[in-house]
């Protein structure tokens, strides 16, 4: 069971989320504006936030930020308005992940698994990434599709390593130029896009498959179960 801090200052949502966490056995904290939320973030401890972009005191995208200053808690935004600008400023904010509304129970409570099954404490050996199929060596920078050797370029393998480390989470065009090309790099979008489309090329349908594409925003690695339950993009 997770607790799960939902910040919305929206009553009928809110009363409709938290009988759904509550039925899948989460304990549900509640907020109705981002003062109450930050505070309960600090109060509380959730393992899980949950965050409506539209609050009535202060924006959503700075509440994430300013939780994002001292805490690592994973951050699942909510929002009417799902234009590409918006979830490019949230995720580039620190939020985790972006769900539009309207939006299911069942679609939430995937994310709320994704987000904790990627908080959970590394393993010993942390030079060993592992997504499905694919396992990474960071050390000897080594991909790995079911056993056999992937031949990647350097750059290819830390395209890959930088989304397999954030397995889960979107990442903005702009956080992986800046984190494998350096911070002068941002707007080379179709300078990423012939990456990745080589590295799908290259790892095979079962891992390619995996990396999904959120259009004009960036790309997403998913673990097999996640995949599987959303359908192919």
């Amino acid at each position: 069971m997770a607790k799960v801090l939902v910040i919305d200052d929206d009553p009928s949502l809110l009363r409709a989320i938290r009988l759904g966490l509550r039925a899948g056995g989460h304990e549900v904290v509640a907020a109705a504006n981002g003062e109450q939320g930050l505070t309960q973030t600090a109060l509380s401890a959730p393992d899980v936030v949950v965050l409506d972009l539209g609050l009535p005191d202060i924006d959503g995208l700075d509440v994430c930020r300013r939780i994002r200053q001292w805490s690592d808690v994973p951050i699942i935004i909510l929002s009417a308005a799902g234009t590409e600008s918006r979830k490019v400023a949230a995720l580039d904010g620190g939020a985790d992940d972006y769900v539009t509304k309207p939006f299911g129970m069942a679609e939430l409570e995937a994310r709320i698994r994704t987000a904790l099954r990627h908080r959970r404490p590394a393993s010993a050996d942390e030079s060993l990434v592992t997504v499905g199929s694919l396992g990474l060596d960071l050390v000897h920078h080594e991909a790995r599709v079911d056993g056999r050797a992937v031949d990647l370029t350097a750059k290819e393998f830390d395209v890959l390593a930088f989304l397999a480390r954030n397995a889960g989470r979107t990442c903005t065009h702009q956080m992986i130029l800046s984190a494998v090309w350096g911070t002068g790099y941002g707007k080379e979008a179709q300078y990423l896009h012939a990456y990745v489309h080589r590295l799908r090329q290259k790892l095979g349908p079962d891992v390619s498959g995996l990396i999904r594409t959120a259009p004009g925003v960036g790309y997403r690695l998913e673990e097999p179960e996640e995949a599987a339950g959303q359908g192919r993009r």
